[in-house]
């Protein structure tokens, strides 16, 4: 076969041009490949972080009065946080009054001891850093007050200290405080305002749930990493294999295994299960303390644990709050549920008892949710009593009212209802001091656990 071809200078051998380009394509799907794997970590670099920033070794040293003194921002006004400092979230945040929160970590130029399960070991000059931000504006929820920076060191001991710092109200800096502090914050509303109470912990309050027994940092581990964030260089990488790269860690991941390490769930992930998702919230918002050779208590809330050894479904519990039959959960009856009794209160029994003045309604709904799925006989609901308890100049009569088909028993004299007391059958008069018990009964129903209401009725 003969080729003819005009110009050397215009044309190139056929065969030739063929070669160059598919030498051409190889090149280019190189350098698309390399401009793929340059960009496909979150983190690709970050400068070298300094040792405690600018914090002290320990708690006892001198620690700045102001934010901006940290060295934890480089544009403190700005929120810009200093180039070494590690942007990361969480698949499920403790619950904090609805505050919104941003995370940064710090590490010094050694290694994070990585594990799958269970807490990790952080270098000395460590700090974590977390801001809280506060909507302000029901109507206009991106409407949100600066409150509080916390920066939590892992100190020269081997512990961590915790400081906060409050947001002066023109945002120009924040102030170390001394001691904790409680705010009556005003907060916009469709019809008008209400005040919500935030706390500010004190240097104490962090050492109450930031324990050795828990490992001292509490939400930075695999399972509540192991997820997609989205890196300010606009790329999504998943946290773990970002760190890994980084090389922050005592042992280099098989990126592959990551999705065979454990992961909690978040509440609104409708492909993890009910459970999951439940015991993911646990973790998260009571494990800290609810552990072995933790608060005085019967249950263990860690993810790592199976439910099985969990001793939370039908567990026995330390304080009855004056319930008959309570159990830390009770299948399909959420009055005898001292978790969730304990959990969707601010009563001074609420748990967690510290830095906590409102109610996680999504987070107790999940876990009612779970509770009532649970297999369980049907159960009644408490009696509703009508007035509530309390001071009255005069007589006063009581309204009982309970499920239809439910029979409601009462005493007035504080002890607890039987089906041989009094049944309700009309407004109950009252005619001085009383304590007034109620109880509902109908076949094929668990009783309704007991209520009461306390009235101090002058003649």
């Amino acid at each position: 076969m003969k080729f003819q071809f005009r110009s050397k200078k215009n044309f190139w051998h056929p065969l030739v041009f063929l070669f160059a380009m598919l030498a051409s394509g190889v090149a280019l799907l190189s350098c698309a490949t390399s401009r793929k794997s340059a960009v496909s970590y979150g983190l690709n670099s970050r400068p070298p972080s300094k040792v405690y920033l600018q914090m002290p070794e320990r708690a006892s040293g001198a620690i700045p009065r102001r934010l901006s003194q940290t060295g934890a921002f480089k544009n403190t006004p700005g929120l810009v946080p200093n180039d070494a400092l590690i942007p990361y979230d969480l698949i499920v945040s403790f619950w904090s009054d609805g505050a919104a929160k941003s995370r940064w970590i710090s590490v010094p130029d050694e290694k994070i001891k990585f594990a799958p399960t269970g807490e990790w070991i952080f270098p000395k000059g460590t700090v974590f850093v977390k801001h809280f931000e506060l909507a302000t504006d029901e109507t206009h929820p991106e409407i949100e007050r600066r409150l509080e920076t916390r920066l939590l060191v892992c100190d020269a001991d081997g512990g961590v200290y915790g400081v906060t710092y409050k947001w002066r109200a023109d945002n120009r800096d924040a102030d170390l405080l001394d001691t904790n502090l409680t705010e009556a914050i005003t907060l916009k509303t469709a019809t008008g305002t209400r005040t919500q109470t935030w706390y500010y912990p004190s240097r104490q309050d962090c050492l109450t749930c930031h324990t050795a027994n828990a490992g001292y940092v509490l939400g930075v581990k695999a399972r509540q990493l192991n997820h997609d964030f989205n890196y300010p260089s606009g790329v999504t990488d998943n946290e773990l294999r970002a760190w890994n790269h980084l090389g922050l860690f005592d042992t280099n991941l098989n990126e592959a295994a990551l999705k065979n390490f454990p992961k909690l769930a978040s509440a609104d992930d409708m492909k993890r299960t009910l459970e999951d998702r439940v015991r993911s919230y646990l973790d998260a918002n009571c494990a800290n303390c609810h552990r072995p050779h933790g608060t005085v208590a019967y249950f263990d809330a860690r993810y790592d644990t199976p439910l099985a050894q969990q001793n939370l479904i039908n567990g026995p519990v330390l304080i009855d709050e004056r319930i008959d039959h309570p159990h830390i959960i009770a299948p399909n009856d959420r009055w005898r549920s001292i978790l969730f009794m304990r959990a969707n209160t601010t009563e001074p029994f609420k748990m967690p008892p510290l830095a906590r003045n409102a109610v996680d309604d999504s987070g107790m709904k999940l876990l009612r949710q779970w509770i009532e799925s649970l297999h369980g006989p049907p159960v009644l609901p408490p009696p509703g009593i009508s007035p509530r308890g309390g001071n009255f100049a005069g007589p006063v009569a009581v309204t009982l009212k309970s499920e239809p088909g439910a029979t409601i028993r009462y005493t007035l004299d504080g002890t607890v209802p039987t089906t041989s007391d009094l049944l309700y059958e009309k407004p109950v008069p009252l005619t001085g001091p009383t304590i007034l018990r109620a109880k509902a009964f109908q076949p094929g129903f668990t009783t309704s656990i007991t209520v009461q209401e306390i009235f101090i009725v002058s003649e």
